[in-house]
């Protein structure tokens, strides 16, 4: 789609990108002097010098040219471009306080599944998350990158798709959870497991050492992070649908990923017991 993409111009939004490609200018290849219409906001002139470097930054992997230039629900263009350089990530805590801390990450790049552990390995997610250049989270602008940046002391300078933005563009709100269930994506025994329920199963293991916790939890935070990549897929089609490429660029559904752990179901009814007492 960035090849399409105009609205990343400075003086070009969204209605006049659609002009041009009403207009004939489906493409960067395309453009073409002077534009079929008047750019009143924009300086037609350095439009060839900006498409130039443009192609260079997709040619030599940098997606964070374009991201400044895009609004936060516009960013899922850069996706099928540089997706072979995408991760998707989340993180739980032990709470919201200023004095929370990281349990456990997962991270997915569409084919394998990483986690990090809190007391294990949870320092290996810095070395492995400098290898991609596309970050994919659900509200990470304002929790998972603050956190993570805070707590490794790191600078996250990843292009970064919030699918908070995106799809709340296309009318799916209510947190995470309230989007998959929009889209019928189905979590199976982790229905009703929220970000709380991570707090109790962390905390059931720091205070038992049960392995069987630690797993329910981790199966949780994965089933967060894989279900991402589905939701951004859902909602780039969706958005190419709404212009003049849908049946060129549209792609198709992701393969379920393999999720390593598998819930324990007596784990978690135990705690939710003890929860509501």
């Amino acid at each position: 789609m960035l090849h399409q993409t105009f609205c990343h111009i400075p003086g070009i939004g969204l209605k006049t990108e659609r002009r041009l490609w009403e207009a004939g200018i489906l493409s960067w290849e395309g453009w073409r002097n002077p534009p079929p219409f008047p750019l009143a906001n924009s300086r037609v002139r350095d439009i060839p010098v900006f498409l130039e470097a443009s192609r260079q930054a997709l040619d030599s992997d940098r997606p964070n040219f374009f991201t400044p230039y895009l609004a936060a629900a516009d960013i899922w263009r850069i996706f099928p471009h540089f997706r072979a350089r995408t991760a998707f990530i989340d993180i739980e805590t032990t709470g919201l306080d200023a004095d929370a801390r990281i349990t456990t990450i997962a991270l997915y790049d569409g084919s394998t599944v990483r986690t990090y552990v809190n007391g294990r390995n949870l320092d290996d997610f810095v070395a492995d998350i400098f290898a991609y250049t596309v970050l994919v989270s659900y509200n990470g602008k304002g929790f998972d990158v603050p956190f993570l940046e805070r707590h490794f002391r790191i600078r996250l300078d990843h292009a970064h798709i919030d699918l908070r933005y995106v799809l709340a563009r296309l009318g799916l709100k209510g947190g995470l959870k309230g989007c998959e269930k929009q889209l019928g994506i189905d979590r199976g025994s982790l229905d009703g497991v929220d970000g709380f329920f991570a707090v109790l199963l962390w905390r059931e293991y720091e205070r038992t050492g049960s392995d069987k916790a630690l797993e329910t939890l981790l199966a949780y935070n994965i089933e967060d992070t894989v279900n991402l990549e589905r939701l951004l897929v859902e909602a780039y089609n969706r958005n190419i649908a709404v212009t003049p490429f849908a049946r060129k660029l549209a792609i198709p559904a992701p393969e379920p990923a393999c999720i390593p752990y598998r819930p324990d179901m007596e784990c978690v009814e135990r705690l939710r017991r003890a929860a509501l007492r």
